[in-house]
């Protein structure tokens, strides 16, 4: 028997174990911190917050925090991200490393302006 799909996001974070708990607690709420507004949720099985659209994602893995700011948030900070292995979308946080809560603020941030910035071009067209 499959069990039963998550639902919220204090669940998804209860599943692991205390010292990926604390991390994913710490992503959490740098990501609340940084946008306030944003709308917490489980998509695709993982914590999601969205604001105008989807912001960003995370989920916790064997060795790393994943991190989804999409293509545009990767792309934003390649540089700042070049110490961790990333793809398209995603970026990978080692469990043994302390995130980097500035740099994942500054980036769910930039995601909430790019949300907005389309929100206002659809009303001008």
């Amino acid at each position: 028997m499959k069990p039963e799909p998550t639902t919220n996001v204090d669940a998804y974070i209860a599943e692991y174990p205390e010292s990926v708990q604390s991390l994913l607690t710490l992503m959490r709420e740098t990501i609340k911190t940084a946008d306030p507004e944003a709308e917490e949720l489980i998509s695709y099985g993982m914590p999601a917050y969205k604001r105008e659209g989807i912001l960003v994602y995370f989920a916790g893995c064997k060795n790393h925090i994943g991190f989804y700011p999409t293509a545009s948030g990767i792309e934003a900070f390649k540089q700042e991200l070049s110490g961790y292995k990333s793809s398209k979308g995603s970026v990978q946080f080692p469990l043994d490393e302390p995130l980097p809560l500035e740099l994942i603020t500054k980036i769910v941030q930039f995601r909430v302006a790019k949300n907005l910035e389309k929100v206002q071009a659809k009303k001008r067209s």
